[in-house]
């Protein structure tokens, strides 16, 4: 079987990734699972995380990550529909962890879900075949672009779980959004467009920028290391805006503070500048402001935000497509952070 395989844990990954055209073949599908043959394939940092490795996590290598892809489902295993068969389909990356039997007394409306991750703790889907739950699928139009299916599912289920479940954004009001050029911030913005909200955006690099003003985003500051909380303001008349999506963490997070509106909400899913970020506790209190962790999202959300796309509602940003055997090229962009959008390894 063919497969793109991280060989061993490093900093830079790039250079530890390898196209194996002899990687074992796979198992028959268990009970619950499913077999796709795959189409197309999507990079996220996660796969940067896993070639890092994780804290906190044991991995061996080499391994496959690879949380997101699109595929035809060609077998089944016990208690699954064989309807499945033949369909294409995309796969919410997130598998739920049952509650553990100390909590087993605690309502379970109190308890955050705990998630483990297709691609991180078990092998991925940057190969040719690969094995998922058959309740983590969700079908998509035969005659959609692979590629477009393969990049929305796991950064726009995040961006969908943490502003509208968690977040609770409604029509109309204000989103800024940092770091715009990534999976999950380009999701942010095609959701808040899609639910009519304005957004402003920030971005170390003016190109990218321009592309974020092209698809619809209303203002976009150049961040310099400035405090562009003043220039939020100014654009929001002074009032700030009710929602900011930051998954920068430490280098934009007391901007991010600074920027939001009484009342407003600061979601956070994940830190790739550090997680040991400066606040400021006296407007939090003082203006009320929710403080939101979220990640990922549960197979119910995942189908709601699939239906966007089956309905052309929204669309995510692709970035560059590879083929697998150029996989290293294409790991080389995304830790350089040279994409707008999602990266994608074309199998077909």
């Amino acid at each position: 079987m063919k497969a793109i395989v991280i060989t061993k844990q490093g900093n830079p990954v790039a250079p530890n990734i390898e196209y194996q055209e002899a990687w074992p073949e796979l198992a028959d599908p268990g009970i619950g699972q499913v077999r796709i043959k795959a189409l197309a394939s999507a990079l996220n940092h996660m796969d940067l995380w896993v070639g890092r490795g994780v804290p906190g996590l044991e991995l061996s290598y080499p391994r496959i990550s690879g949380c997101d892809a699109c595929g035809t489902v060609e077998a089944v295993g016990a208690g699954v529909d064989e309807a499945w068969i033949g369909k294409r389909v995309i796969v919410n990356a997130a598998t739920r962890i049952g509650i553990k039997p100390d909590l087993a007394g605690i309502p379970g409306s109190t308890l955050a879900p705990e998630y483990e991750l297709i691609g991180e703790h078990h092998q991925g889907m940057h190969a040719e075949r690969f094995l998922v739950p058959a309740d983590n699928l969700a079908p998509v139009p035969d005659d959609c672009s692979p590629a477009e299916a393969a990049a929305y599912g796991l950064t726009m289920l995040t961006a969908y779980s943490m502003m509208f479940t968690k977040g609770e954004l409604r029509p109309g009001q204000s989103v800024l959004i940092t770091g715009i050029g990534g999976g999950v911030a380009t999701s942010a913005l095609a959701l808040a467009k899609h639910r009519g909200c304005p957004a402003i955006v920030t971005s170390r690099h003016q190109w990218k920028l321009d592309k974020a003003l092209a698809l619809g985003a209303d203002f976009a500051i150049l961040d310099e290391g400035q405090d562009w909380s003043r220039q939020v303001r100014k654009l929001t008349g002074k009032r700030g805006v009710d929602m900011v999506v930051d998954s920068t963490g430490k280098a934009t997070h007391l901007n991010c503070i600074k920027s939001l509106a009484r009342g407003g909400a600061y979601v956070t899913p994940g830190c790739t500048t550090g997680p040991d970020a400066t606040t400021d506790l006296a407007r939090i209190f003082w203006n009320q402001l929710r403080l939101l962790g979220s990640t990922m999202g549960s197979n119910d959300e995942f189908r709601e935000v699939v239906a966007l796309f089956r309905t052309g509602n929204v669309r995510p940003v692709v970035d560059q497509v590879f083929k697998p055997d150029q996989a290293a090229k294409a790991w080389q962009r995304l830790e350089a952070g040279e994409q707008f959008g999602k990266i994608v390894i074309d199998w077909s």
